[in-house]
């Protein structure tokens, strides 16, 4: 039991860890088909961000977090008018903005290495007490984490299916080209979604910093994680991309435990070729066809 415990709790916490970047990677892909290697960058800038208002300037942590998810929105407008905007007329797009957003990613990094050294901080977001199960801590940092990516994926889920924005959303990533004939603002649509993947991936950063050492390298390792859990769901698949989160989460704690904490992530890299080898569309994902 208490095995067990450690594994649900410690599986939970990098669920939601995993999830809200999962989101926003897939959001992208599913609507722009777009693989945005920037993202590892924007999560340590969300992280950054509410860092840096707690500790300069006298706000709560609560203010600093909410604060950090504007500074995404701003990051995420900033890739689109650098990157997006450019390039997605390009007949090579797939992989142009793969480079592109590659570069885009070493910039920021290097910028924060600049402003705020490569030495690892502590995020003020970040709760010690937890609820005792038996021998094992429930720790609240978990819950709150968890609260917040149910949060981000209900908003999310409602903004797609219940507004006007989220249809021509939903329109552009099913027919970009029909949905351009059929009047979708197509370019506005890209920034919509780019804002929106920004949003998320702040608060990710966040949650994702709470739980480990701030660096400006922080993403690396959850955009890896974040494009299996991707990959395994189906690209584009949000509902499928959140559940599969905090199944791999869970995974990922199992193997640690019972065999090492290094051996985690080669055991997730081995579930992901055994899943594409069995289904090369993902778990949930579709095979798509194009008509000529």
């Amino acid at each position: 039991m208490t095995a067990f415990l450690v594994i649900f709790e410690s599986g939970l916490s990098l669920g939601a860890m995993y999830a809200a970047a999962s989101i926003a990677l897939s959001l992208v892909w599913g609507s722009i088909g777009m693989l945005n290697m920037a993202l590892g960058a924007m999560l340590a800038i969300g992280g950054y961000a509410s860092f840096a208002l707690v500790e300069y300037l006298p706000v709560p942590w609560w203010l600093g977090f909410l604060a950090s998810l504007g500074v995404g929105f701003i990051a995420g407008a900033v890739l689109y008018y650098v990157t997006v905007k450019w390039m997605y007329r390009v007949p090579t797009f797939d992989t142009s903005i793969v480079i592109a957003t590659v570069g885009v990613a070493i910039v920021i990094e290097n910028l924060l290495v600049k402003i705020f050294t490569a030495y690892a901080k502590k995020q003020p977001f970040l709760v010690d007490d937890g609820i005792l199960m038996g021998s094992v801590t429930m720790r609240y940092q978990s819950l709150i984490n968890l609260g917040i990516a149910l949060v981000i994926m209900l908003i999310l889920s409602w903004y797609l299916n219940r507004t006007r924005a989220g249809t021509a959303i939903l329109a552009v990533a099913q027919d970009r080209d029909a949905a351009q004939l059929m009047g979708v603002p197509v370019e506005r649509i890209f920034l919509l979604v780019m804002v929106i993947a920004g949003v998320i991936a702040a608060a990710s950063g966040v949650l994702l910093t709470a739980v480990i050492p701030m660096s400006p390298y922080v993403g690396h390792e959850p955009l890896l994680k974040a494009f299996i859990i991707c990959v395994i769901a189906g690209l584009g698949n949000l509902p499928a991309a959140f559940v599969a989160s905090f199944v791999l989460g869970w995974f990922e704690s199992a193997v640690s435990y019972g065999a090492g904490a290094r051996y985690g992530f080669p055991a997730m890299l081995v579930l992901v070729i055994i899943v594409l080898l069995w289904k090369p569309y993902g778990v949930f994902g579709r095979r798509r066809v194009t008509r000529v």
